[in-house]
């Protein structure tokens, strides 16, 4: 007796926390690709009649990068670990954490890529770019340099991938060693750039934690919006061509029986 084993039951179960039933807002209108407040109609329509088709069964590459001790470890380690470490130690090379959401009620995974901050490991990290579907940029609030160095790693990334397919997230940390005064006048600086590079603008705190689930909430709703609607277009596109396909077999035999037809029945 053969056993068939769902696909779906072999993945561990999706968290509590990490259920999305709505649109999580963006966190600067004037700095946001999407300014809906809500999931595209399309997308909850297939949600609701279960016309998904594969994307509860993929997995959406995110690339996060940018300067040597921006904190993208320890964002990455905020949201998936709930945990802060003060002890900094560099990534060498790439790590990954996958990540399991529920939207609209269908699975969605995130494979968050942890790339190298320093020059000599650029190289390996930059093998790993290749097939992202978001990519997070990161400076740090309190270094201006860091900021500067964004266009650098964009156009890294763009590199390996389709700039047209990619969405972009600019992420400022480290908020809470910022005054007001400061991170005020870097803010501006970053919003102008967002918006030059058509990305997303947030700023975080790893530390206490501020803004952190927000937005790696809002990463995974856009890019299963995004997932979900490629795949409406390509079943469309199947349907139409199954269509024509129809139409023309039935045009066919309809030429094949009238030349079949005697002269007497014609």
């Amino acid at each position: 007796m053969s056993v068939r084993i769902s696909a779906m039951s072999v993945l561990p179960p999706v968290r509590k926390d990490r259920v999305i039933a709505q649109l999580p807002q963006c966190f600067r209108k004037e700095a946001a690709v999407h300014t809906k407040d809500d999931f595209n109609n399309k997308v909850k329509t297939a949600c609701q009649e279960q016309r998904t088709g594969t994307v509860g069964f993929k997995i959406s590459k995110v690339i996060v990068v940018g300067d040597l001790a921006v904190g993208k470890t320890c964002l990455i380690n905020r949201f998936c670990k709930d945990v802060f470490d003060k002890n900094y130690k560099a990534t060498i090379g790439v790590d990954f954490e996958m990540e399991r959401f529920e939207v609209l009620g269908v699975p969605f995974s995130l494979q968050l890529w942890d790339t190298a901050g320093q020059e000599r490991f650029k190289c390996i990290a930059s093998t790993y770019y290749r097939g992202a579907q978001v990519v997070i940029i990161v400076f740090d609030v309190t270094d201006v340099a860091s900021l500067g160095h964004v266009r650098q790693w964009l156009e890294d990334a763009l590199k390996e991938n389709d700039p047209t397919a990619v969405q972009l997230f600019l992420v400022g940390t480290k908020k809470d060693l910022s005054s007001p005064a400061q991170y005020s006048q870097i803010e501006q600086e970053a919003l102008k750039i967002a918006q030059e590079i058509t990305a997303e603008y947030w700023a975080v705190s790893s530390l206490t934690g501020e803004n952190v689930n927000d937005f790696f909430f809002r990463v995974a709703s856009l890019a299963f919006e995004t997932n979900v609607l490629a795949e409406l277009e390509k079943s469309g596109t199947r349907q139409i061509g199954e269509v024509v396909k129809i139409n023309s077999t039935s045009n066919n035999v309809y030429a094949m029986s009238k030349r079949k037809q005697p002269s007497c029945c014609q």
